[in-house]
Order: C-alpha cells, then sequence, then structure tokens
C-alpha cells in the first residue's frame, strides 16, 4: 500500500506521536519505520490527496511535535512513496546524507522574510536622485516630450528600480547573515524585493529578531518587513 511520508529522525528521537492524526479524511494512524541509524514517520496514504486545510494543518502538527523534541528533516505535503520496503530502502541508500543533515540542522529553526517597499516611495525616490529620469518626468507632464519619451522614462525607471531593490536585498541578506547558518534565497514575487529563508540556531535567535527588527526599522516606514517563524527546516533538508 502507498506510503505518506512526514519527516526522517534519528533512531534516538522519542517520537511521541500519540494524539496526532495523518492526512486525508479519514487518517490512518502513524507510524515509525526504522532502517539503519534513521525513522521515518509515515501513514498509509489516502487516496486523491489535495492540499486541503485539514491535511495541511495535520502534516505540519506532526512537524511541530517532533521539532519540540528533537531535530528532524521534515518533508514538504504530499510526498508518497510506494510502500514502507521503498521508504526503508532510500533510508538505507542515503543514510550519510540524512544523518549529515540532521547534525546540520540539529538545534535549528527556519525563518522567512519578505520585505517590499512602497511603490510610490521609490517612484519618488527615483525622480528625485536621478537627473534624466525628472527631466523625462517633467516634460511629459508639460506636454513638450517627444514620443518616445515615455518608453525611455519606463525603461529608466525599470532599470532604477531593479538596481536598487538588488542593493537593498543585499543590504538586508549581509546583515543577517553573520547570525545564521545557512540561507536560502528564492526569486520575489509581487511587489517584494526580498524573498529568504534563514537557518537560525537556537543560541542566535534572539540576536536574529533583534537584529531584523533593528533594519527594518532603519529603513522606514516605506518599507515593510514580513517575517515568519520559527518553522520546520522545509528549505534546509
Amino acid at each position: 500500500m502507498a506510503v505518506y511520508i512526514y519527516s526522517i529522525t534519528g533512531k534516538q528521537h522519542p517520537l511521541r506521536l500519540d494524539d496526532l492524526h495523518g492526512v486525508g479524511e479519514s487518517p490512518a494512524d502513524l507510524r515509525v519505520l526504522n532502517a539503519g541509524p534513521l525513522c521515518a514517520v509515515v501513514s498509509d496514504a489516502p487516496e486523491d490527496l489535495r492540499p486541503k486545510r485539514r491535511d495541511i494543518t495535520a502534516h505540519q502538527e506532526v512537524q511541530e511535535r517532533l521539532m519540540a523534541d528533537g531535530t528532524v528533516l521534515p518533508l514538504r505535503f504530499g510526498l508518497i512513496a510506494a510502500d514502507d520496503a521503498s521508504v526503508q530502502a532510500v533510508l538505507e541508500e542515503r543514510a550519510e546524507e540524512y544523518t549529515n543533515r540532521l547534525d546540520a540542522l540539529d538545534a535549528c529553526a527556519e525563518y522567512h522574510l519578505k520585505a517590499s517597499q512602497d511603490e510610490e516611495a521609490l517612484l519618488r525616490e527615483i525622480l528625485l536622485d536621478s537627473a534624466e529620469a525628472r527631466q523625462l518626468n517633467d516634460a511629459i507632464r508639460a506636454g513638450t516630450a517627444d514620443a518616445e519619451a515615455p518608453v525611455r522614462l519606463g525603461e529608466l525607471v525599470a532599470q532604477e528600480v531593479q538596481a536598487r531593490q538588488e542593493a537593498l536585498a543585499a543590504g538586508v541578506i549581509e546583515a543577517l547573515r553573520p547570525l545564521t547558518r545557512e540561507l536560502d534565497s528564492s526569486q520575489p514575487t509581487g511587489s517584494d524585493f526580498l524573498s529568504v529563508s534563514f537557518l537560525v540556531a537556537d543560541d542566535q535567535e534572539e540576536a536574529f529578531l533583534t537584529t531584523e527588527l533593528s533594519v527594518a526599522n532603519q529603513l522606514g516606514d516605506d518599507f515593510e518587513f514580513r517575517l515568519n517563524g520559527p518553522l520546520p527546516p522545509y528549505s534546509f533538508v
């Protein structure tokens, strides 16, 4: 029977799973598969699994319970294997890799940070700092610009936005990097200029949070920082 996989742990983990339940409309019991120095927390996989809130919550609750008691490799929602033997075979084949990742994630959690800048404020900055952009904008508003001026202004503003946002993102990351073990950047979406996950050790958590708040305050009210965590370290498995 197909198996739904939640997490991988070391054999020494206490694996307290009482009162938790698996994913699916009629969730099967959680159980543990052992292979060498590793364990996998699994349940029978429901048919036609979909990312419903009920199931995502169940998946997350398993991760949080396990994290409260020790180090885990939290697997993302929806991972299914053919059967128990397939899971155990992978644990045996990749035992060294998984053990090394467990060591790297020991006493750590993930924090995910997104940041954006008010678009009108950013445009004001560009017009204030760039004489060329300001002159083009003034001519367009006065009706004295040539037909190509709006295109040139749009291209200039786009280049300025990209350069400024890349510099901002690099500055924020460099301020926080010394307080983290690892980081994982992803492509920002929408108006965000930053989307990055940080692996933060428990003994650096307070310093990390204080520094993140300080950076946000220094940048000012035109910026919005959205920090989510502590989370299971999905980005670093």
